[in-house]
């Protein structure tokens, strides 16, 4: 017998939403999934009218999925906003290069602005590059550190007051495992913020309207509207650590759905003990970016990077920024330790 929809009533429910095991119809789940975006926007407060957002979009569908529904919110709502899209070309072919067609259309499609920074124009390295010379365990470290701040570039030449990315339930979760994991506190305290207010030249605020959106129910949503999105993975990023915190999420979650609400809500809810040292933000003495040492990470590796020591910029060598900075050759015995270390 036919499943009707627990919404409206009439209709024939089309599925069974994971978050909530509710049967909808394909409108009704619309409607619920728009509608919880906009509450979290709402509760969060996290636009003003009259602000231009930078969606960070990569052709995914947790971008799509965001700048659709950005779109329409803004319009339904009358947000005010002025929204544009911000790309980052990384140089990975038969990856990148095809999922930045996909935004192209979907420029087209949303007719929002496209402004596409890359890696090889602001680093003089394509990941294609840095692979050849590191291998394909811990590329990823480069990648994430060179990415957060090409968006930052990107938005101040677009001269955006925020920019919102498409971090899902699912992808907050996975980073309070792997922040629990390596033990790491300071990161662990925020990286469950639906806001990000740093300060430091060149660093735009940020924003998680999906961050209570199920990565299950935004490939629902993008499937059943027929969103035109790239769905092929980095193909540098099966020996990625986030792998590992995602299969264990995973299996968490076919054991009890709530599972990624629960690990959210453990990270929001975290309280360190008095007299736990914290690294103190600053900025980088070199580039002025935020570091929380004398040379931010992403100097750090590029610096490995020119002096064909890219191990340099994995593990801990701050004693080694005083010569980075004034340009200073490492002794034998440096580089000596930096070419046995194993990635």
């Amino acid at each position: 017998m036919p499943v009707l929809c627990s919404g409206c009533k009439e209709k024939r429910a089309a599925l069974k939403r994971p978050k909530t095991g509710h049967s909808l119809c394909k409108e009704c789940f619309f409607w619920a999934f728009e509608e919880e975006v906009h509450r979290t926007i709402v509760a969060a407060k996290l636009f003003k009218p009259g602000e231009t957002v930078g969606i960070a979009a990569s052709g995914g569908k947790d971008s799509t999925v965001l700048a659709h529904v950005m779109k329409l919110l803004n319009e339904r709502y009358s947000y005010g906003l002025e929204l544009m899209l911000l790309s980052v070309d990384e140089g990975i072919t038969g990856y990148r290069d095809d999922s930045l067609e996909t935004v192209k259309r979907n420029q087209q499609q949303y007719e929002l602005p496209l402004k596409i920074v890359s890696y090889e124009e602001l680093y003089g390295w394509t990941m294609d590059a840095i692979v050849k010379q590191v291998g394909l365990k811990n590329n990823c470290t480069f990648c994430g550190v060179f990415r957060r701040q090409a968006l930052d570039r990107g938005a101040i030449m677009l001269k955006v007051d925020k920019i919102c990315t498409g971090h899902n339930a699912d992808d907050v979760a996975e980073t309070v495992l792997m922040n629990v994991l390596r033990g790491d506190i300071a990161r662990l305290r925020r990286c469950t913020a639906i806001s990000t207010v740093s300060e430091g030249e060149g660093v735009v605020p940020r924003c998680k309207p999906l961050k209570y959106a199920y990565e299950k129910e935004i490939v629902l949503y993008a499937y059943f509207k027929k969103l035109d999105y790239f769905s092929t993975e980095c193909v540098y990023s099966p020996n990625a650590y986030r792998g590992h915190a995602r299969t264990f999420l995973k299996d968490l979650e076919s054991v009890r759905p709530s599972s990624i609400m629960d690990v959210i809500h453990s990270g929001e809810n975290l309280s360190v003990r008095d007299g736990v040292k914290m690294p103190v933000q600053g900025t980088c003495n070199r580039c002025g970016y935020i570091s929380s040492q004398a040379l931010c990470k992403s100097c750090v590796l590029l610096e490995g990077l020119n002096r064909g020591l890219p191990k340099l910029g994995i593990g801990k060598h701050h004693r080694l920024h005083d010569k980075l900075l004034s340009q200073q050759p490492l002794t034998e015995r440096e580089e000596r330790k930096l070419k046995s270390v194993d990635f």
